[in-house]
């Protein structure tokens, strides 16, 4: 690369999106006191622009605008501008996606908006295209109006009556007497609204663009298992299940190098936007686990482990933490010159065919290897994506794979015996993975996030449980340690939100590290709550219940409930807002609910389930008229009125029999359990938070399972087939 024209202040940043920024001719700050400053000293308005390193909107504003000379001499003259990374900084993000959502009727990334010197937003957008067009107008012409306008006073004014407008609007609280909505209905209506907006052919619940929202499959799969013996529940754990076989089979899933997409652009789970994020890994290894334990497909297993391959190879850091996320865009060689979406992932049907010349045994006469391939994928000669799916002609005569047929047909097709047809696809999917091992790689963003990297956990120990995997679950341990050793201050108690691989792989941490949000604070309990249940070892338990003490003193809103999304105090922050959507990721006060009702589980603080309770309530009117915005908190309301069974075994953690009942526990899908080993250390954690540990007794000298709630038990018993019945009623 030659040497940059152009070097900015982002180069002392290590954010991978604003270090992508950094040789831009554009005089660009930070988010921080030193832009903040110069706007109010030289009273100049701000320019804010907020994306992430993996979006294709972003470098395309970026390759068209930032990188204009001419463009870059406007900015920088009449604005301070500031850029913002919006998965290191998601509460600065957030208020200013309530504006132009508010302003303009849509949102995204990337983000523009305009701002007086004292942060208050007047002016927003999404992308811009660099020069006017027949339908919109261009960013030199917007950033030319907005720097000509001469009454500034009228624009500060109509700033300040949106900003109160929607103070109240996003203001989530607990009017009067509230308790929380009957579950009943929540679920009832939450089911009705996802079956009526389910594509029955294809699954998902949308027609396009398709997202693999899994708290939507996380409702459905407790749903059923609250509704198991009526049609309603057989529809819901259908409707999960189908959804995640379409997914599997989709081109939305890498075939070739395993993982999922981000979103498909079309209804057949096809065409994806090719950017793989690590919060999607993470929940789908969940989902994917859990749709095995319910149903014993292998199929499912299969997925999850996949899954779990992609991220141990491909985002992890050696030190233990996972990367946020792998790009869509990349060159097609390495003589490219530019970037193209897709091109790491997709095929010309000569390149296979030339990757796969093999004749096939036993096959009709002259098929080849590709042949079957092909077939079995989709393939096409003249490529398999509609120009539809395609506004760039990017991916013209290129093919992404899908699945299209069953491995019957495929063998059918060939005079195969079904039986061989695993291997001959292993062969070719090897084949190409080798082939693509040659390409240039996407870039990798490797900031590592608290949030994310609790999701990831989440996955791993909730597959390690459900495949019976120890490998898994030692793989979650090692990235919770991880997290307690680069993305936690042990004197202050408090997470911080990323840290990032330095030079020679080391892992470091910015100069001023950001501190952690709430939704770092709940993905990471809820992880250390899985981790817990899947290895035993109370320390991820103590630490958990420590850190839901600070997100108490950090977060709580004492006089509406629920938590704020970020800290008070922070006076950049025009508002402090709660999250009200469950969407790619689940909103923070969704998880939790049932977080602190497991909390209390394992410490005796009831306090906790009255906070649960008080969240609910705060929500109420929503979960009771559009819950299939809250999924995740639609299930939690459930949780809450079924009220956690603690499942208490007592036993030798060594011992055959306790390990029998442990995975008797682990194979068995019930939303409302909490396991807990009573090992009889009564100097232990667990005996120290819940003193009625110690009445509890092994029978005649065996392995013992109790199942508590409320603080009164069942009778004891030993025998694993009894332990399933109790917890499958």
């Amino acid at each position: 690369p030659s040497i940059p024209r152009h070097t900015n202040r982002l180069i002392n940043e290590k954010s991978p999106y604003l270090l992508q920024h950094a040789h831009n001719p554009v005089d660009w700050y930070p988010w921080g006191q030193e832009a903040f400053d110069k706007a109010k000293k030289e009273n100049k308005l701000i320019f804010l622009s907020v994306g992430y390193s993996t979006c294709h909107w972003c470098h395309v504003m970026e390759e068209e605008s930032f990188k204009n000379k001419e463009i870059g001499e406007i900015m920088s003259k009449n604005f301070v501008c500031i850029k913002v990374d919006r998965e290191e900084r998601p509460d600065v993000d957030k208020v200013y996606m309530t504006f132009v959502q508010a302003t303009s009727g849509g949102g995204g990334w990337p983000m523009s908006v305009w701002l007086t010197p004292d942060l208050k937003p007047f002016a927003g957008g999404t992308y811009f295209p660099p020069e006017d067009g027949v339908h919109r107008v261009g960013f030199r012409t917007v950033l030319l109006r907005i720097a000509e306008q001469e009454n500034k006073d009228s624009l500060l004014e109509s700033s300040r009556k949106i900003l109160e407008a929607l103070q109240h609007v996003s203001e989530i609280r607990v009017r009067g007497q509230e308790s929380p909505p009957p579950s009943k209905e929540v679920m009832t209506t939450c089911f009705q609204q996802l079956s009526n907006s389910y594509d029955e052919d294809y699954g998902g619940f949308s027609k396009s663009p398709k997202f693999p929202t899994p708290v939507n499959l996380s409702f459905l799969f407790t749903y059923w298992a609250l509704h198991r013996t009526t049609p309603e529940g057989a529809q819901a754990l259908q409707m999960a299940l189908h959804t995640l076989k379409m997914m599997a089979h989709g081109g939305i899933h890498d075939h070739i190098s395993q993982g999922f997409h981000r979103y498909s652009t079309d209804q057949h789970w096809h065409v994806p936007h090719f950017e793989k994020m690590l919060y999607d890994q993470g929940q789908l290894a969940a989902m994917y686990s859990r749709a095995f334990q319910i149903s014993g497909d292998q199929f499912f297993a299969d997925v999850a482990q996949d899954i779990l391959l992609y991220v141990s190879r491909d985002l992890s850091d050696q030190a233990g933490g996972f990367y946020s996320a792998e790009d869509a865009d990349s060159y097609p060689t390495t003589a490219s010159e530019e970037k193209q979406e897709g091109a790491f992932c997709v095929w010309a049907a000569e390149e296979i065919r030339a990757l796969l010349p093999d004749p096939v045994e036993g096959a009709t006469e002259g098929t080849t290897l590709g042949d079957v391939f092909m077939h079995h994928y989709g393939v096409k000669e003249t490529g398999n994506v509609s120009p539809m799916q395609d506004p760039h002609q990017e991916l013209k005569g290129k093919n992404v794979l899908i699945v299209r047929c069953s491995p019957e047909v495929t063998a059918a097709q060939f005079g195969l015996e079904p039986g061989r047809l695993g291997a001959l696809l292993q062969e070719g999917r090897q084949r190409l993975s080798a082939a693509r091992a040659q390409r240039p790689r996407p870039h990798l963003d490797t900031k590592m996030l608290a949030a994310w990297n609790g999701l990831m956990i989440s996955g791993f120990a909730q597959a390690g449980m459900a495949l019976a995997k120890q490998e898994y679950v030692s793989r979650a341990a090692q990235a919770a340690a991880f997290l307690r050793r680069h993305l936690f201050d042990p004197t202050s108690g408090r997470l911080l939100r990323s840290c990032y691989r330095g030079r020679d792989n080391t892992v470091e941490q910015s100069a001023v590290p950001i501190q952690g949000f709430l939704e770092d604070y709940v993905f990471v309990i809820q992880a250390l709550f899985d981790l817990y249940e899947a290895s035993l070892e109370q320390d991820w338990l103590e630490w958990a219940l420590q850190l839901q003490h600070m997100q108490d003193k950090l977060f709580w809103d004492f006089k509406g409930f629920a938590y704020f999304s970020s800290e008070a105090g922070d006076p950049s922050l025009l508002l402090r807002l709660k999250g009200d959507q469950d969407g790619a990721e689940p909103t923070a006060n969704s998880i939790t609910v049932t977080n602190l009702l497991r909390a209390a589980c394992y410490s005796g603080h009831m306090e906790w389930v009255e906070k649960a309770g008080q969240i609910l309530a705060a929500f109420s009117e929503r979960l009771q008229k559009i819950p299939i915005t809250l999924p995740e908190m639609a299930r939690a309301t459930a949780v809450f009125h079924h009220t956690l069974k603690q499942v208490i075994i007592c036993g030798d953690p060594q011992g055959e029999d306790t390990k029998e009942m442990l995975r008797c526990v682990h194979s068995v899908f019930s939303p409302n359990k909490v396991l807990l080993l009573a090992d009889g250390d009564s100097a232990g954690f667990l005996y120290r938070q819940l003193p009625f540990l110690a009445s509890l007794e092994r029978k005649d000298g065996k392995a013992t399972a109790y199942v508590c709630s409320n603080f009164a038990c069942s009778l004891p018993v030993t025998s694993p087939q009894e332990l399933r019945g109790m917890l499958c009623p």
